[in-house]
């Protein structure tokens, strides 16, 4: 039903070959006989959930799963009439088992390591991908072992990795450090490697798109603005999309617009530039931990998204996340880690810029849950005001800016 294939040279790798790169070093996909799927909207009824899609996911085992997916899809209109728009959309990640969108590529990711018979898993991590995959290996019940750029990673994220029986090894050097030797580590000692250079891991995700189109009645949205770290997601995303297009169950992909904070951009860059590759960026610095990565192993496959699908690439600055963050909250209630509302402070960017129109219907991806990183709201939110207990003083608290 499906092979892998390398998306330069189109050298082709069997499903049972343990493989994340091709040998002339291109990025691998999974590629399926689509003539083989028969797939209708009528196949898809019933609750949201990654595994409802099934056909389109390569797996050929029973699951492991904490019934990932079927996160909400909330309209924002309070949010949308501050910009000036009229269909705005905010797809939840942070609703899923462990707090993020990497649920629904680990219960792929993880499944398929059982069915190649690995007996051990890993990764490098900026914080979610480490706590899901401690998470789902402890559902399998294989060891699960993560590398952590050290004192980068939200403390949410650390604890779920710690807790849930990982070993976790923080290095002195950031995420990009830590992906290469990890890379390294799997490959001399016969790990599983479940970063999203794994092409299996972007097929779970491609399923945001699976559901958005299931949420709006079976169409897409003109345009899915995201943040972009190491840039699987984008790419899942897209690919989703062009799948359901394919197979008629949508008539149209998305504009796929990525969105990076100022200190941590090397797609933005490239796309600005009309490059074919990124420049990385030496030093990633930025207050959304979870896209602080300079060099994205998925940005070849994240230009093609966003050119392939009319799209664009902006740069937010931690000033404008933050608030974005707490516009979020206070007009509709949504509690995001920062880099998840980065996507909120891109989509303003680029209705102020005139780029994205004002009745374009828009879903902004938020990947991960305000808890991820409750430090930082601790941070940057006001201190709880401390008072006598008395109703004089409650009163005197609750009314005196008004």
């Amino acid at each position: 039903m499906y092979h892998l294939e390398c998306i330069e040279c189109h050298k082709k790798y069997r499903p049972s070959d343990v493989i994340y790169t091709c040998t002339c070093g291109g990025l691998l996909d999974i590629i399926y006989d689509y003539s083989n799927i028969h797939i209708t909207k009528n196949d898809l009824k019933g609750p949201l959930s990654v595994w409802k899609y099934r056909a389109l996911l390569p797996v050929g085992r029973e699951p492991v799963s904490l019934k990932e997916g079927g996160t909400p899809l909330y309209r924002v209109d309070r949010l949308a009439k501050s910009m000036g728009l009229k269909d705005v959309y905010v797809k939840h990640e942070g609703m899923n088992p462990t707090g993020s969108f990497k649920d629904r590529g680990m219960t792929v990711g993880v499944t398929k390591a059982l069915e190649l018979g690995m007996k051990t898993v890993a990764c490098a991590s900026t914080g979610n991908t480490s706590a899901s995959l401690a998470v789902y290996g402890a559902r399998a019940g294989v060891p699960a072992v993560v590398l952590l750029p050290s004192g980068k990673v939200a403390l949410g994220k650390l604890a779920q990795a710690l807790m849930h029986g990982a070993k976790v090894l923080s290095i002195r050097g950031n995420f990009d450090d830590a992906l290469k030797l990890v890379r390294d580590l799997c490959d001399k000692e016969g790990f599983y490697l479940l970063n999203s250079v794994n092409p299996y891991r972007l097929e779970g995700q491609k399923t945001i798109a699976f559901e958005i189109a299931d949420q709006l009645g079976w169409k897409a949205p003109d345009r899915l603005v995201l943040p972009v770290g190491n840039a699987g997601n984008i790419t899942a995303i897209y690919k989703g999309f062009r799948e359901f297009k394919h197979l008629g169950i949508i008539d149209s992909i998305p504009k796929m617009t990525g969105i990076q904070a100022e200190g941590a951009s090397p797609i933005v860059r490239a796309i600005k530039n009309e490059a074919a590759a990124i420049t990385p960026e030496g030093k990633p610095e930025t207050v959304a931990t979870a896209i602080r990565i300079g060099n994205p192993v998925n940005a070849i496959k994240a230009l093609a998204a966003i050119r392939g699908s009319g799209g664009t690439a902006e740069t937010v600055s931690d000033e404008e996340i933050i608030h974005a963050q707490q516009e979020l909250a206070s007009l509709e209630g949504i509690g995001v880690e920062p880099a998840s509302a980065s996507s909120i402070a891109g989509l303003r960017k680029l209705v102020e810029a005139g780029v994205i129109g004002k009745d374009e219907c828009v879903v902004c991806v938020t990947t991960g849950h305000l808890l991820k990183d409750s430090e930082h709201v601790l941070a940057v939110c006001p201190k709880p005001i401390e008072i006598d207990a008395t109703i004089e003083a409650v009163r005197k608290a609750v009314f005196q800016n008004d």
